[in-house]
């Protein structure tokens, strides 16, 4: 595997640190800023916002650029973003802050899969996905846990300037690493783009996405009571337990990568699957400590089995104009993020128990199954309507003389 990926897993690292920890930081952050724990809560909102909005519309706004040129441009605006994040006198402007920090994620992580299997095998296009990817979760193993700390001991402010580290040292990394040949500007332009955006197996593809993680949020978002109201155990200890979570998420990621390499399809299906049985099992699972901890390491792994095979399934689907449709499926990915969340929500608030929302997430992993059943029935259907190479057709031709019709050979299709 080229060492440039290893630039863009540093990227994705900072990312993903300055995505997920904003959720330990809103107690200290609503204590400075004088609000309330939910008003805090928007920022997290504003984020995602940014994502959904950012992702199609600077990958849209940057097709005549080299790759390698977005990439480095997106990691410098991120920096800035964290930057105003740390300096925001207020609410307003860390809002404001905050959705100009998510503006790049999507579009660099769509890029940056598109630079990632253009510099290996055919054969290890989704291990390269799943490298780059690996950043994101190991975030939540090291990451946030270490930026949370140092916001509680250093103040908020400080865990935003420590990430806008990470983005200096990842803009050096990606203008060492990354060689200018391997990331030339897309040929397709703009309108080859959008009109990549009016396929069908690429809109089944992101619709994939949206219902399969849809249903990991659905679930995720109500972890911590589910584990001390449900498991029994004391708030304290919930940070350690989330970091099971990206442990099984990275194994799951990796696991993924290598598994879709061999069968894109069959991973995607095997994955879904598993997810949709994990989540099932999370009532009974939550019961005991140890089979709760356990559940949450098998819930992320379950769920980014179908990472890397989700976005190389968009790219393969707009293969003529790949990086809009891979930048979509990060948009997708946060639709889904503020879908499932509102879901598993429902479900609380009917009162079916704080295990609930982990049904409402199996219910939405069977929808993704769905979903990408009917995108395999129409790859399949469209692939009958091709003819086989070598394939000769058979044509009626009329002859004069006898006023019969005879077979002749055609052309080879």
């Amino acid at each position: 595997m080229p060492l440039a990926l290893l630039a863009l897993a540093v990227g994705a690292f900072g990312i993903g640190t300055t995505e997920f920890v904003m959720m330990g930081l809103l107690p200290d952050v609503a204590d400075d800023l004088d609000i309330s724990i939910p008003t805090a809560g928007h920022l997290v909102s504003a984020y995602a916002l940014g994502v959904v909005v950012g992702a199609p519309l600077l990958a849209a706004a940057t097709t005549r650029m080299s790759r390698r040129a977005v990439l480095i441009a997106l990691m410098a605006l991120f920096v800035v973003g964290n930057a105003l994040s740390a300096a925001a006198p207020g609410e307003i402007s860390l809002l404001a802050a905050r959705f100009v920090s998510g503006l790049p994620h999507g579009a660099f992580f769509g890029v940056g899969a598109v630079v990632a299997t253009g510099m290996v095998a055919p054969e290890r296009k989704a291990r390269s996905v799943s490298l780059m990817f690996l950043g994101l979760t190991v975030a939540n193993i090291v990451g946030v846990p270490a930026a949370t700390a140092m916001g509680q001991q250093l103040g908020w402010r400080a865990t935003f300037l420590g990430v806008s580290a990470i983005g200096v040292a990842a803009i050096a990394a990606l203008a060492l690493l990354i060689p200018r040949a391997s990331a030339p500007a897309p040929t397709a332009g703009l309108l080859g783009e959008l009109a990549a955006l009016r396929s069908l197996p690429v809109w089944l593809a992101l619709g994939t996405t949206v219902a399969g993680f849809g249903a990991l949020f659905a679930a995720y978002s109500y972890i911590t009571p589910m584990l001390t109201d449900a498991a029994g155990f004391v708030e304290t200890s919930v940070t350690l337990l989330l970091a099971l979570f990206g442990v099984g998420a990275t194994a799951g990621n990796l696991l993924g990568g290598r598994l879709a390499d061999h069968s894109l399809r069959g991973t995607l299906f095997g994955g879904l699957a598993s997810l949709v049985v994990v989540l099932a099992l999370v009532p009974l699972l939550m019961r005991t400590p140890v089979t709760a901890a356990a559940s949450v390491a098998l819930l992320g792994m379950a769920a980014f089995v179908t990472g890397s095979p989700l976005q190389l399934m968009v790219m393969e689907k707009a293969a003529a104009a790949p990086s809009l449709a891979s930048s979509a499926n990060q948009a997708a990915f946060n639709l889904a993020n503020a879908g499932g969340a509102w879901i598993g929500g429902l479900a609380l608030a009917a009162g079916f128990g704080v295990t609930s929302p982990a049904t409402a997430g199996a219910a939405l992993a069977v929808l993704g199954l769905a979903v990408a059943g009917a995108a395999w029935a129409v790859d399949r259907r469209r692939a009958a309507l091709v003819p086989a190479p070598g394939r000769r057709r058979v044509v009626a031709a009329h002859v004069p003389e006898t006023g019969r019709t005879a077979s002749h050979a055609g052309v080879t299709e």
